[in-house]
């Protein structure tokens, strides 16, 4: 075995036992919110999102709980943080609630045992100033509005391409057809990735936050633990072609930035794992959430039908009601307040984005994907403060230009069936979704 294989071995240890790994055995056949003492309300429960019943635990804890405490053998003390204005609190205010300690919910200290993450293996988004901010300035430039200008026409052009080939009248899956290979072939362009290759990126998208488990994407922690080797060893080869070679992807900005270039390719999985998520996983759930919150709400499609213009304001109101990212994960690092709760030094906090997008004290009939929504562009599903998503400017756009080339097509988009979700309480999204089209 290699050195670089060894390592990841060592990280992501085949035997330890995960606080999503204790809630998915722990949460099947979990009872409804309000069949249970508020205090055993625990909305981390990947059960939930894959039958798509969260919706009232997260009501009950913005209604009677908002700073709730959970506490679980793998993880320790945790809270989950369910309203707008406490979402936002916590999100900005990086000195008392810290990302360097991770994005999602981690082992507690007592069940670490020399299996937290080392610094090296670090992403920038679990970072804290200045080194976030540094290593974020590297590849900051891939969504400057000056290459958005330069990569438009190729979106569209792809885009466009797609749609045309689709069958017509005749069932296909959305998600495989449509939203991964839209969103697959834009991340392959942003690391200039072999294109014959590039479902190899949806592949680490899908096994990164997946939960292990008999049918599941993975069925064991060692499968995930191979896979992510063939990620670094893969980039590995990147990284050595383009040590000193000028170029605007993100791979040679991160081999030959100021503040990255020194990193090996081991050192870099953190960052491509967090750049391969944020532009696979978030974007492409979304188009699929687009076209199952129209077939919910048939009423925004006809004026969208009506006057294609109004995509400037659906774009900013499907994110807000999809929200792809469910939680961000903080740790206190000191003794403080939150709404009343007493928060201990080393607690995490889970910022429920997707609870705080259905807040109704901030959004009227939240629930509701409402395009004529004259605030939803206070959603926070690309997060808040210093980590608030890099690429949103590009999600947008992809959006944008899909729905703009869709209106020009499509008389009807049938969804056929209720689409199969993602089993992951981080992650919420589609894993099919049978469609059928009828063309204008």
């Amino acid at each position: 075995m290699t050195d670089m294989a060894e390592e990841t071995r060592q990280i992501f240890n085949p035997d330890v036992v995960t606080p999503e790994m204790e809630m998915a055995e722990k949460g099947r056949n979990a009872p409804g919110a309000y069949d249970v003492p508020i205090e055993e309300v625990n909305p981390l429960n990947a059960h939930l999102f894959l039958e798509d019943r969260w919706q009232e635990h997260f009501a009950r804890l913005r209604d009677e709980d908002p700073v709730h405490f959970n506490e679980l053998e793998t993880s320790g003390r945790y809270w989950s943080i369910t309203r707008y204005d406490d979402v936002r609190a916590v999100d900005g205010d990086w000195e008392t609630y810290s990302s360097a300690s991770g994005i999602t919910l981690g082992l507690s200290v007592e069940k670490m045992q020399g299996e937290a993450l080392p610094q090296e293996l670090t992403p920038f988004i679990a970072m804290d100033p200045p080194t976030h901010t540094e290593q974020r300035k590297t590849v900051r430039g891939v969504s400057a509005p000056s290459n958005l200008r330069n990569i438009e026409p190729m979106i569209r052009e792809r885009t466009a391409a797609l749609l045309d080939s689709l069958p017509e009248d005749e069932a296909f899956d959305w998600v495989d057809t449509v939203s991964i290979e839209l969103t697959t072939l834009m991340l392959a362009t942003l690391f200039d990735f072999p294109m014959e290759d590039r479902r190899k990126l949806t592949r680490w998208s899908d096994i990164v936050f997946a939960i292990p488990g008999p049918g599941g994407v993975v069925e064991t922690q060692q499968q995930k633990i191979d896979e992510l080797f063939e990620c670094v060893a893969y980039f590995e080869k990147l990284w050595d072609e383009r040590r000193g070679q000028a170029g605007f992807d993100l791979v040679t900005m991160l081999a030959n930035g100021e503040h990255t270039k020194d990193m090996s390719a081991f050192e870099h999985l953190g960052n491509l794992l967090l750049l391969i998520v944020g532009g696979n996983d978030t974007t492409r759930n979304t188009m699929t959430g687009s076209v199952y919150g129209l077939h919910k709400f048939p009423e925004n499609f006809e004026k969208l039908k009506a006057d294609p213009s109004l995509i400037e304001k659906f774009v900013p109101e499907v994110i807000r009601w999809q929200t792809p990212l469910a939680y961000m994960r903080r740790t206190a690092t000191k003794d403080t307040v939150l709404n009343g709760k007493e928060i201990k030094k080393d607690d995490q906090l889970l910022m429920w984005y997707i609870s705080a997008n259905l807040d109704e004290d901030v959004f009227d009939n939240p629930e509701v994907l409402d395009i004529d929504r004259e605030n939803a562009d206070r959603q926070l599903s690309f997060g808040y403060g210093i980590h608030f998503c890099m690429g949103s400017r590009v999600a947008e756009l992809q959006l944008r230009v899909l729905w703009e080339e869709m209106l020009k097509r499509f008389e009807t988009i049938e969804v056929c069936a209720e689409p199969e979700r993602v089993f992951s309480s981080f992650v919420h999204g589609y894993a099919s979704m049978p469609v059928k089209v009828t063309r204008r």
